[in-house]
């Protein structure tokens, strides 16, 4: 089996079209095709069926898939081992960002990379966490920066994890700036602005009030956090927001129970993140708050 056939045929799984793979691969969808032709011919069996536009793996090709994965990673992690020789450190290092990890975390990360490594260069994809899955699997990057779960920690490596606090806020002129002692049956009353319920933050959140038997109501959702913080600032709301996100414009309300997410590194399994992702690694360690922990 060639790795040229391999290759297409964990794309065409992992984008789940033969177009998109060779969109990924910038190849010919034709290209695509004859290379699993190649491979179902080395193999004797077939390995992907077409049913219109969906696809299906063959009892072969569920076979096959994670000894592909495997081989294609070695193979990754001895040219990683090569380039690991370079006196020189150089780009470009791919990395998958989320959005509030990008503006509140990533600058002073990459400028103090920079500074270490001057022929360093960043190519960086700022998606929500929730949508790392793909790009990650497709090998667009050795590492995504994101908001962690335990779907993802169950997929894929995490190579660094840390505490990321939050707190309950509203605007000064909200009718909860100046309560004490806030329940949630008092928070529950009033609007919430909140991610999306398919995200980490919001089920975060909504653990607290589910133990009391109360179901959010949140509405106006979105998942870019600094849009959320404008509009519980100007008294649309209240909301849930990262300490790190405090400022003037917010009144931190009067609640016992403590919010907190995890914000980590993840990476494939078995794959090599490369010197240059480790010395991202090594840098955000040494920038890391107290409550962290390095996992890979």
């Amino acid at each position: 089996m060639d790795t040229q056939s391999l290759i297409a045929f964990t794309t065409v799984i992992d984008t789940g079209s033969f177009s998109e793979a060779a969109e990924a691969l910038h190849l010919t969808q034709s290209a695509v095709s004859k290379r699993i032709a190649t491979l179902e011919h080395q193999t004797g069996r077939p390995l992907i069926e077409r049913n219109g536009r969906s696809l299906r793996l063959t009892d072969a090709g569920h076979a096959l898939l994670p000894h592909a994965r495997k081989v294609l990673d070695e193979l990754h992690n001895a040219r990683e081992a090569l380039t690991s020789l370079d006196q020189r450190m150089h780009g470009p290092l791919s990395l998958i960002i989320s959005h509030h990890i990008g503006l509140h975390h990533l600058p002073n990360w990459l400028r103090a990379l920079q500074k270490a490594h001057p022929d360093l260069t960043f190519n960086l994809q700022f998606l929500e966490s929730e949508q790392v899955f793909q790009q990650l699997h497709q090998h667009d990057a050795p590492l995504a920066w994101v908001t962690l779960n335990d779907r993802i920690m169950e997929r894929f490596q995490v190579w660094f994890a840390w505490e990321d606090p939050m707190s309950f806020v509203c605007g000064p002129d909200h009718p909860l700036a100046h309560k004490q002692q806030l329940a949630p049956e008092d928070i529950a009353q009033y609007q919430a602005i909140l991610p999306d319920s398919n995200t980490e933050t919001y089920r975060v959140v909504s653990h607290h009030f589910l133990q009391q038997g109360i179901t959010l109501d949140a509405q106006m959702p979105t998942n870019y956090l600094e849009t959320i913080k404008m509009m519980t600032s100007v008294g649309l709301g209240w909301s849930v927001l990262p300490n790190t996100m405090l400022d003037s414009t917010l009144v931190v309300l009067d609640v016992p129970e403590p919010v907190t997410r995890m914000l980590g590194a993840v990476g494939i399994r078995g794959r090599e993140p490369g010197t240059a992702a480790r010395a991202l690694l090594e840098t955000v360690q040494g920038q890391a708050p107290a409550r962290c922990a390095e996992t890979g």
